[in-house]
């Protein structure tokens, strides 16, 4: 069963088998405007939980990409280098950008559901 979950900084992981596919939320996306460029971790790098794994930018601004689980860097998405504005035409399907494998569980815990992630946006 894949399950997807939301950070508060705009971060979603959609978890299925122990490996978890980041990206940032459709309410992200929009808060950045049209995005122009996006800097990736390298496959078998080692994140950690709230530990900066990337970087998005977009004609307004640069924003941090942080990663919700400590893991390691399996795969990422290599669309995003050609097609940076994948990242606004479909942020939470092909705009992902990479996948980790979770180290520790039990750190999904402090994340949220779509609900509570959509109740948690309406006071943004």
């Amino acid at each position: 069963m894949t399950k997807i979950l939301f950070s508060d900084d705009h971060e979603y992981i959609r978890i299925e088998n122990g490996v978890g596919t980041v990206g940032i939320s459709d309410f992200a996306q929009k808060a950045l405007g049209d995005v122009v460029y996006v800097e990736l971790p390298k496959p078998g790098a080692t994140l950690t939980k709230g530990g900066q794994a990337g970087v998005v930018e977009s004609v307004k601004s640069a924003s941090e990409l942080y990663s919700p689980v400590s893991g390691e860097v399996v795969e990422i998405n290599n669309d995003l280098a050609g097609d940076p504005a994948l990242v606004n035409s479909d942020p939470m399907g092909k705009a992902w950008f990479f996948k980790v494998k979770i180290a520790h569980e039990n750190e999904l815990t402090g994340l949220k559901d779509e609900a509570a992630y959509n109740e948690y946006i309406k006071g943004l």
